[in-house]
């Protein structure tokens, strides 16, 4: 079926692994990690007990590289039974602090895709995670003149969506997401009313990851690289 995009007159964009990598600076800091605590536990349970520790500590710490850094360190206590040493600990926080020390690696063709599209629409950006952290790699991006706003939410889901499009005073058909979380940037979308486009990113965590019959039926496109946004804004 065919999907129109003409009532469109303004796009959202997820920021991490949308525009520029992220998700694959946490999985090289997952493989330090373990091998920091590979003396207490085998590699594959240490990444499972990382995972459940951050997904109990998301309501507390939310999104981000401050919440992973610290969910490291609670593992690696509980793992260890409180016997970690002191430089194992530095050792995790200096993994945090190269993460946010990366430099911000764009998408290949974001750029001219934003540039595109801006002089036909109003682009906004929508992105979870640390606000500080955040706000760095916009800055460095280059990329924040293109966007009409900047919205950095504690998460993703239809509530959210609806509260900024009636800030902003745009109906969910006038407003399209691209991003490349089915759970965070397609089906809250879809189930508001509003259009959504998929671009899958190589490596995706396991918390954003939805099963096929979440996804079945529903209405939205999937594209396999940002540029692929243009042809249907000619």
């Amino acid at each position: 079926m065919e999907i129109d995009y003409s009532k469109i007159k303004v796009i959202g964009f997820d920021a991490d692994d949308t525009l520029w990598v992220n998700e694959t600076y946490f999985r090289e800091a997952e493989v330090e990690f373990g091998k920091l605590l590979s003396q207490f536990e085998t590699i594959n349970k240490i990444d499972q007990e990382l995972f459940k520790m951050e997904l109990q500590n998301l309501p507390i710490y939310g999104y981000g590289i401050k919440g992973f850094v610290l969910s490291m360190v609670e593992m690696a206590l509980e793992l260890s039974n409180n016997t970690v040493s002191n430089s194992t600990i530095k050792a995790i926080l200096d993994i945090g602090k190269d993460m946010i020390n990366k430099p911000v690696e764009l998408i290949e063709g974001v750029e001219t895709v934003l540039e595109t599209l801006s002089k036909t629409h109003r682009l906004i950006v929508i992105t979870k995670g640390d606000l500080l952290d955040q706000e760095r790699k916009l800055k460095q991006s280059g990329l924040l003149d293109y966007f009409h706003h900047i919205e950095v939410v504690s998460d993703k889901k239809e509530e959210n969506y609806s509260n900024l499009l009636n800030h902003l005073k745009v109906s969910p058909e006038e407003f399209l997401m691209v991003g490349n979380s089915l759970k965070s940037d397609i089906l809250p979308l879809i189930h508001i009313n509003a259009q959504a486009i998929h671009i899958p990113f190589h490596t995706t965590w396991v918390h954003e990851q939805v099963s096929d019959q979440d996804i079945k039926g529903k209405s939205y496109r999937t594209v396999q690289n940002i540029t692929d946004l243009l042809p249907f804004f000619k």
